[in-house]
């Protein structure tokens, strides 16, 4: 089961990112999109079991510092961190297997 939070519209800075201590995934999206919407279950599926894992929905557009800073291109993209750096990354996931492996990278 899933929850159907809400993409924030605050954001943390790359430099607050950065800092991260532990295991973070990052979630670029928006509420409207079909993609990240057709996501949501497969995403929470696959992160269910990981409450020690910090996952942040945040809106990307245009103007969105944080997502240019990585790069994103498409949505939904998760961002696997380990203290700050990026680890593993995973664009429009179809299943739970590709998040697992971003995971995987993680613990």
């Amino acid at each position: 089961m899933t929850t159907q939070t809400a993409y924030s519209t605050a954001s943390p800075t790359r430099a607050e990112v950065d800092t991260f201590a532990g295991a973070t995934v990052l979630e670029f999206g928006t509420d409207w999109c079909g993609y990240c919407q057709g996501a949501q279950p497969v995403i929470g599926e696959a992160l269910a079991g990981h409450a020690e894992v910090r996952h942040l929905k945040i809106e990307d557009g245009p103007g969105r510092p944080l997502g240019r800073s990585f790069k994103v291109k498409l949505w939904p993209t998760l961002i696997f961190l380990r203290d700050g750096a990026e680890v593993a990354r995973v664009v429009r996931p179809t299943g739970v297997e590709a998040i697992e492996e971003g995971l995987n990278s993680l613990l």
